[in-house]
């Protein structure tokens, strides 16, 4: 059926052929309204069909009420990044109606709410109305809840119209409802009852269609907050302190929903974690690394003002030699910023965190499953160098759900480093004609021996330092004694270059011009690289996972004629890095920087480059 409101529908000649599993679908409604579950039904229901598909959030940093977007991109191709238009909008926010179908493609698709009484303005589009209120009104749902499952109009509506199964939103419901069958039943008579509305009542005159499609058995879709926070349970974690703060909130909260469960001891029935939200940032940073100097695997998440709250303590930790893994879900700053959007702007106060000479183990996780493993590897890498490691994630990685492959336990035992119990302290008197310093290198590696409280060797004490001290802890001023620990602690980056996780290269045979970028910008540059190649333009790419730079970067940069570094951020972070790290090739690094808060395009990435290679 044809809303009254359109003066001159797009013509059945006008319409294009048939698009199969490769459009964008945008709802647009308002925060606090429910919608998050409507829509991560449809991107689960859709992910259940085997269609390679991704979820993008953009949401506003109140409670309720401001307008909010969520894009559910389907790509036949795999090409999950973020795109600029819509071919499909739900349209459930009257404040933004006239200003979301700027976004839509012509031949586009219109959903909307019938009691949005506004003129449409193109001609352009199909329009299909959906009488909510009348739906929910019929379905017989308590008042008090009909706001909630009004969203739920547009999942039937929308599943009939595009041909998503129902029975993989049947499915969907109970994946997210957890089985709670009264929850599962209300949502899916208003579903139903929707979707058998417009099966009666619309006539399909849009191009865009959904099928089911082969698909590994062995996918799952999952947030990387989550994947981290499992990855984080599965190394072993013992203390986590966290304040709230968005985008890093839900990692701490995915601990606090799995740990119980998966991390139970099973004779007592006790759990053998803890889990502690602090009064702010900076205390929840010295809880970690108390935890941490006390032997436990410790960790806390953060985001940008929180981290920079850190930073302090931090210092501590480097230079008293304390383990210790933190989280930084990055978002928009300087200051406060825009809490709810994305960006990769904390790399460089990372990496010079802290007064003084600092230097710092940084991993930098692409994907869910870099996620999961980064979650346990930064423990491993804290102990064996006695150091904080710190983990840059973004709100698009961490809060947005991701296709990724099943987890795998970790393969390896846990690295606890260098420590000594009473034994072994006894052995290594032995060893070395009874002198044993915590911060005394006998091995020329960078990286003493530790003990730990309970050791109850005699010669296990000693006093853990922030101020000046030599290798046997004692508080010293001298200046060599000063200049010969804190070389010696410069001396654990060069081993942290064998332990942390390697670049990862894609290739084009006989390309001469590489792309470095790191992070949840992946999607958008693979698909941009192909965009390129369709262009005359054939690239490497090099995605590097972790600081300090390896081998592999160096040998990039020397084998590319320039190269382009990436990045959401303003200033060019990385290639800043690069450029100090690599004076002999600076030249060669072109920045393609970009931070608007969203998740990078391969739109924007592509003709960026182009632009600067004179391609257009």
């Amino acid at each position: 059926m044809t809303s009254p409101q359109i003066s001159s529908p797009l013509k059945e000649h006008e319409a294009r052929s048939t698009i199969i599993n490769d459009f964008c679908i945008t709802v647009a409604t308002i925060n606090g309204s429910g919608s998050a579950t409507a829509n991560g039904i449809l991107l689960r229901a859709l992910f259940t069909m085997g269609i390679p598909v991704s979820g993008k959030n953009i949401f506003p940093s109140n409670i309720q009420g401001l307008p909010t977007w969520y894009s559910i991109r389907l790509s036949r191709k795999g090409y999950l990044g973020r795109i600029e238009t819509d071919d499909v909008i739900v349209a459930m926010n009257p404040a933004t109606f006239l200003q979301d179908l700027n976004y839509l493609v012509p031949g586009g698709v219109l959903f909307y709410d019938d009691s949005i009484k506004m003129a449409i303005p193109r001609e352009d589009i199909v329009v299909y109305p959906m009488p909510v209120k009348q739906i929910v009104r019929q379905a017989d749902v308590p008042a008090n809840m009909r706001d909630y499952v009004a969203n739920m109009v547009y999942v039937g509506v929308v599943a009939q119209m595009l041909n998503i199964d129902l029975r993989a939103i049947q499915r969907a419901l109970a994946v997210h409802f957890k089985g709670k069958q009264k929850a599962i039943d209300s949502n899916w008579a208003i579903i139903k009852a929707a979707a058998d509305w417009a099966a009666g009542n619309l006539e399909k005159r849009d191009p865009y269609r959904v099928e089911p499609m082969p698909a590994p058995e062995d996918r799952i879709l999952i947030d990387g907050n989550t994947a981290g926070a499992l990855g984080a349970i599965y190394g072993g974690f013992q203390l986590a302190a966290w304040y709230p703060i968005t985008p890093a909130s839900s990692f701490a909260e995915a601990l606090g929903e799995y740990a119980p469960e998966l991390r139970k001891d099973p004779v007592s029935g006790k759990h053998t974690f803890a889990i502690i939200q602090a009064e702010d940032e900076l205390a929840a940073a010295g809880m970690a690394i108390g935890a941490g100097w006390a032997g436990l695997r410790a960790m806390a998440s953060t985001s940008g003002p929180g981290f920079s709250l850190m930073a302090e303590y931090l210092g501590l930790a480097y230079y008293a030699e304390v383990p210790v893994v933190i989280w930084d879900i990055q978002r928009v700053g300087p200051s406060t910023g825009l809490p709810t959007r994305t960006a990769q702007g904390d790399l460089t106060f990372a990496y010079f965190l802290g007064h003084g000479d600092t230097q710092y183990v940084i991993l930098l996780p692409g994907n869910v499953n870099e996620c999961f493993e980064m979650g346990w590897r930064a423990f491993d890498i804290a102990e064996r160098l006695q150091t904080p490691v710190l983990v840059l994630s973004d709100l698009d990685l961490g809060m947005n759900m991701h296709i990724g492959q099943p987890f795998e336990y970790p393969n390896l035992p846990m690295d606890r480093g260098k420590v000594l119990w009473e034994e072994d302290l006894e052995r290594f008197l032995n060893e070395h004609q009874g002198q044993w310093g915590r911060y005394l290198d006998v091995d020329g590696d960078g990286i003493p021996y530790r003990t730990l409280p309970g050791n109850t060797h005699p010669r296990s004490a000693y006093f853990a330092r922030g101020t000046g001290h030599d290798e046997f802890a004692r508080y010293s001023e001298e200046p060599e004694v000063w200049e010969r620990v804190l070389n010696r602690i410069a001396r654990k980056m060069e081993n942290a270059r064998n332990l942390v996780p390697k670049p990862v290269l894609h290739t084009y045979p006989g390309a001469e011009i590489g792309i470095i970028a790191y992070g949840s910008t992946e999607p958008a540059i693979q698909e941009a690289r192909d965009l390129l190649a369709e262009k005359g333009l054939a690239t490497d790419f090099l995605r590097l996972r972790a600081l300090p730079f390896t081998d592999e970067t160096a040998e990039f940069l020397r084998d590319h004629s320039h190269i382009y570094v990436v990045e959401l951020n303003r200033d060019g972070q990385m290639r800043q890095l690069l450029a100090m790290n690599y004076p002999e090739y600076a030249t060669k690094l072109r920045p393609v920087a970009h931070v608007d808060g969203l998740p990078l395009t391969a739109r924007w990435v592509t003709e960026r480059i182009a632009v600067m290679e004179g391609l257009q």
